[in-house]
């Protein structure tokens, strides 16, 4: 950096590898998971940010907006934070090969996009649908491969706050059960739910809100088991629930918040209309008012992201 030029951020990138596997061809890698990461030259809180995002999307989601304005990654910085944006195993700069990572899903379509997103839009729906691409057929296995990553990415930064989005969110809740003294607080941005819920063309939430296994206690030997059981990962963990106004997820919100709470997480309901942000829909992260949408989830991490005893 010649003289006279301030450093104003600083940013890098990495994989978390996957797996090496066999295949007719040699050998290959499975499904790693691409890591970016953003931070000011001081950093002011003691836990960086992971960003993880949904299904389908990929770490754009948080770094951009369909319209062209800084992403809700770049709001975390300027406030302070470390942010690590990951593309999920299979979306985005992490590389996706069916015959070693597992069958594709469908694509994702522009109804559904146009259907789910509905809020406070005014973006050209060329610019939504642009990036994003097909999850794994197996949900299951996704969410596994995305929580392996996640807590081997968390082996590497140390303690972190999870911000999560809609697909998203079951990864959230495995990486806690996978590190649960390596996640400080989790800040769930719409996701899905609720509980055991099943989605056509996507797959069930089978394990309440996860589809892949998680730890519960008593143990559960069947999904049917894990009703009313506590997550020992979620014990007294501060979790927030953010809902936009106008989203078709709104509705199951407080279900999400009550089976977190059951599970013994510090759960809460943060509804944008309760903090005078009106109109959001699903994708409320990259809608025209993104940089509204955020400070209530930054003032929410400022107060809830404590060091772990």
């Amino acid at each position: 950096m010649s003289a006279g030029h301030e450093i104003t951020v600083r940013r890098g990138q990495f994989w978390v590898p996957g797996e090496r596997v066999t295949t007719a061809g040699g050998t290959v890698q499975r499904a790693p998971m691409f890591v970016q990461w953003e931070a000011p030259p001081e950093v002011s809180h003691p836990h960086p940010l992971v960003l993880v995002h949904g299904g389908g999307g990929q770490g754009t989601d948080w770094t951009g907006t369909p319209d062209g304005r800084p992403g809700w990654a770049t709001r975390f910085v300027e406030a302070g934070f470390a942010v690590y944006v990951v593309d999920r195993c299979g979306h985005g700069r992490s590389p996706y090969h069916p015959d070693v990572v597992g069958p594709m899903g469908p694509p994702f379509p522009y109804e559904a996009a146009e259907a789910l997103f509905a809020g406070n839009t005014e973006w050209d729906a060329d610019q939504l649908v642009a990036p994003m691409g097909p999850l794994p057929a197996d949900l299951a296995e996704s969410q596994r491969m995305d929580a392996d990553r996640l807590g081997r990415l968390l082996d590497v930064i140390g303690s972190a706050v999870l911000v999560t989005h809609s697909a998203g969110g079951p990864v959230g809740w495995l990486a806690a059960d996978a590190r649960p003294r390596l996640v400080t607080a989790i800040a769930a941005i719409e996701p899905i739910g609720p509980a055991f819920a099943d989605f056509p063309g996507l797959g069930a939430l089978t394990w309440g809100l996860t589809s892949a296994e998680i730890t519960y206690d008593p143990p559960a030997r069947t999904p049917e088991d894990a009703v009313g059981r506590k997550i020992p990962a979620l014990a007294g963990k501060p979790v927030a629930v953010v809902s936009g106004g106008a989203s078709p997820f709104t509705g199951f919100a407080p279900q999400v918040v009550e089976f977190l709470t059951t599970a013994g997480a510090r759960a809460e309901h943060l509804h944008l209309p309760d903090h005078g942000i009106t109109g959001n829909g699903h994708g409320l992260i990259f809608e025209t008012d993104s940089d509204e949408t955020v400070k209530p989830v930054i003032d929410w991490i400022l107060t809830h992201d404590k060091e772990i005893p």
